[in-house]
């Protein structure tokens, strides 16, 4: 059993990793800017917490084995998140960042070709920024990973490919996982991780 703080537990990813997680008998504190948004639930422990209140959320962090950040990165400062998990003492982190910044095959990121067809998602470019400064850590063992361009509700099936920088496509040029699966990555990686200081991603 692994001990996971879980920030961002009630949104799109981290309420489908915090199901993963505790259905495998982790325990998981979940972090969220609301606790009314969640009710009890074997092996969960509700916190309510900001990444802007540093002191506050450092030592909410404090004692477990790795914290997960699954946030929207233009309403959080990676810095903050970064600075909580140092004063925390807690040495790995996992960073949900978005698909923006993965490679296409033509050499250009995500966020690039999104661009060009008059595409800006609030959170692409902030996500990317964020990965930028995960980049330049040495102290902790942090570990990022990206969803592939399309994510949404849909049936966990625990078969997916993984990859690393590339944005992953199937044969008709699809590049897509549902948030159940994408979730199923997450925990696998918290379980037996695989990409110490490095980013990743998950596509079917």
């Amino acid at each position: 059993m692994t001990a996971i703080a879980l920030i961002g537990s009630t949104g799109n990813i981290g309420s489908r990793v915090l199901d993963e997680a505790l259905s495998r008998k982790h325990s998981v504190t979940a972090i969220t800017r609301d606790a009314s948004k969640l009710k009890p639930r074997a092996g969960m422990t509700i916190r309510q917490g900001s990444t802007t209140d540093v002191v506050s959320m450092a030592a909410i962090l404090k004692g477990h084995d790795i914290v997960v950040a699954s946030v929207k990165w233009n309403e959080a400062s990676v810095h903050h998140v970064l600075e909580a998990v140092r004063n925390s003492g807690v040495k790995r982190v996992l960073f949900v960042v978005g698909a923006g910044s993965l490679l296409r095959a033509d050499g250009r990121t995500h966020l690039d070709h999104m661009a060009d067809r008059g595409i800006q998602p609030p959170t692409s470019k902030p996500a990317s920024l964020a990965l930028e400064e995960i980049r330049k850590v040495k102290d902790l063992d942090w570990t990022a990973i990206s969803p592939p361009a399309s994510i949404q509700p849909g049936e966990r099936t625990g078969k997916f490919r993984l990859g690393k920088d590339l944005l992953l496509e199937d044969k008709d040029g699809q590049s897509a996982i549902s948030r159940e699966d994408f979730a199923v990555a997450i925990v696998n990686e918290i379980e037996k991780p695989k990409h110490a200081r490095k980013r990743f991603t998950a596509a079917y």
